[in-house]
């Protein structure tokens, strides 16, 4: 199934970057990436965005577990029909699955992106995809799924 082999992908792609910035960025420290607008800084958060219930990992790591199998149930019997809904659903899994393997492994998860021009959670790449996916599946149910599921076989 192609979107359970792009689920893959993007799962990997987020264990990397986090596996790089592990690697190569002292905890609490930042180098430069894009200047003036974003650091990769490595955080360890045992919450979620903005570290709320960073005292309840285990509860993120439950819900993530839940939703994930959620999602991939929705993906496999076919909730959304259409690519560009199957697409949000394989983002949100993703993200899902990228931040339950670090909250299952480590009991926190990785983030590195530190926004400078404004006050904003640092944030990983498996958060991107969720708020991408999550985006575009609301977005997609509230203005486009009738549309296009019905033409859909």
């Amino acid at each position: 199934m192609l979107y359970a082999l792009l689920v893959l992908i993007l799962v990997a792609l987020d264990q990397v970057v986090k596996y790089l910035v592990v690697a190569n960025i002292p905890l609490g420290e930042h180098v430069p990436f894009l200047p003036y607008i974003m650091d990769l800084t490595y955080v360890q958060n045992t919450g979620a965005a903005f570290s709320i219930f960073s005292e309840h990992t285990w509860i993120l790591t439950m819900i993530s577990l839940v939703v994930s199998v959620i999602l991939a149930v929705a993906l496999w019997k076919g909730f959304f029909r259409h690519p560009l809904g199957r697409l949000s659903l394989t983002l949100l899994l993703a993200g899902a699955i990228g931040n339950l393997i670090d909250r299952v492994r480590l009991q926190y998860v990785v983030d590195m992106f530190h926004v400078l021009f404004m006050n904003f959670a640092v944030f990983n790449v498996a958060d991107v995809f969720v708020v991408v996916g999550g985006i575009a599946a609301a977005l997609y149910y509230m203005f486009l799924a009738d549309r296009l599921e019905h033409g859909v076989k």
